[in-house]
């Protein structure tokens, strides 16, 4: 049902702030802004940096006057804790997709894999997959994906600043990620497989860290279903007062 603002039960909430959501798998990001925008009648909510169904963690939500800073908080450096597969690859790059080769990993040492992966630090130009919100000739990337339709892709500069393993279990290898805006993961774990000759793609994907927030800060679904407006205006108002207050330029009401 489409969100009708007039005909909502309760009163706009009008309560400006940044919202933090612990997106769960299998949400759009726009799930969750459409979820937060009827269930509270928050006339104006924004998201910051999208993330795909398949991936979970930090979601951060902008309400009311804080849209405003929608690309200020979109453009910061991101953290993920990713998983990768050795031997498969996808047509989009990670579980999701159409599975298009499988191939023997088992040359592939945890020393080369670690030193490869190394290799990827830095900055460097990336091309967004297809499977993307990426707009070509004003159609995102993934509706044309949708139709079967393959269209060349402009590389992005982006910058990785750190990949640190966390776990290694091959195929399976389980590492963390710093990165710029517009990093997609699945596009480095596919890059990485053709590297090392077996093909790749992303098993998992949570974001942990957009700028200065932190998922530590976030709520998660099921616990805003427990809110009241009430509920959601102290809660705003609380981190807004706490870890917001020396944002310049925007008034808080």
């Amino acid at each position: 049902m489409r969100y009708n603002p007039s005909k909502h039960r309760l009163p706009p909430f009008h309560t400006s702030g940044v919202l933090l959501v612990d997106k769960p798998l299998e949400w759009t990001s726009f799930d969750v802004v459409n979820f937060v925008r009827s269930r509270f009648n928050i006339p104006k909510v924004g998201h910051c940096g999208t993330l795909d169904p398949a991936a979970s963690g930090l979601l951060v939500l902008v309400l009311g006057k804080f849209t405003q800073l929608s690309s200020k908080f979109s453009g910061e450096d991101k953290v993920y804790e990713a998983k990768l597969q050795l031997g498969l690859e996808t047509d989009s790059g990670d579980l999701d997709g159409e599975v298009i080769s499988t191939r023997d990993w088992s040359a592939v040492t945890p020393e080369l894999l670690r030193e490869t992966l190394a290799g990827f630090v830095g900055e460097q130009l990336q091309t967004p997959p297809m499977v993307s919100a990426v707009k070509k000739d004003g159609k995102k990337l993934y509706e044309l994906a949708r139709q079967g339709v393959e269209v060349e892709r402009e590389a992005k500069p982006i910058t990785i600043f750190s990949i640190d393993v966390t776990k290694l279990e091959l195929p399976f290898c389980e590492f963390t990620m710093r990165c710029s805006k517009g990093t997609y993961v699945r596009t480095l774990c596919s890059d990485l497989g053709r590297k090392l000759g077996c093909g790749g793609t992303l098993a998992g994907l949570r974001r942990t860290v957009s700028g200065q927030f932190g998922i530590g800060d976030a709520i998660t679904v099921d616990q805003l279903k427990e809110f009241e407006q009430a509920d959601l205006e102290i809660h705003v108002r609380k981190f807004l007062f706490e870890r917001l207050s020396k944002i310049a330029g925007v008034n808080h009401g």
